[in-house]
């Protein structure tokens, strides 16, 4: 699948909602457009997501069908992967 955003632009502090998502995203574990590293502190690099309540850099929706690109969680190594 042909990623529909700049997913090395996408990092810094992430909410998960269930409404009005700047991006939607399907989990797997094969073959993702992004690795994601959840990070306690300091999310400032591509792939690198903090999870918070409020004041989000991006509002993200899990979904199971027509995502926006995927993502695999990741401990090591975050950032695009090239297909």
């Amino acid at each position: 699948m042909a990623s529909q955003a700049d997913v090395s632009k996408i990092y810094g502090k992430i909410k998960w909602v269930d409404n009005f998502p700047d991006f939607k995203v399907k989990i797997v574990e094969n073959f993702a457009d992004l690795h994601v590293q959840i990070v306690g502190h300091f999310p400032n690099a591509p792939g690198q997501w903090q999870f918070v309540e409020n004041f989000p850099d991006f509002k993200i929706k899990r979904v199971d069908s027509f995502p926006d690109f995927t993502i695999k969680f990741v401990d090591h190594f975050p950032g695009p992967q090239r297909k």
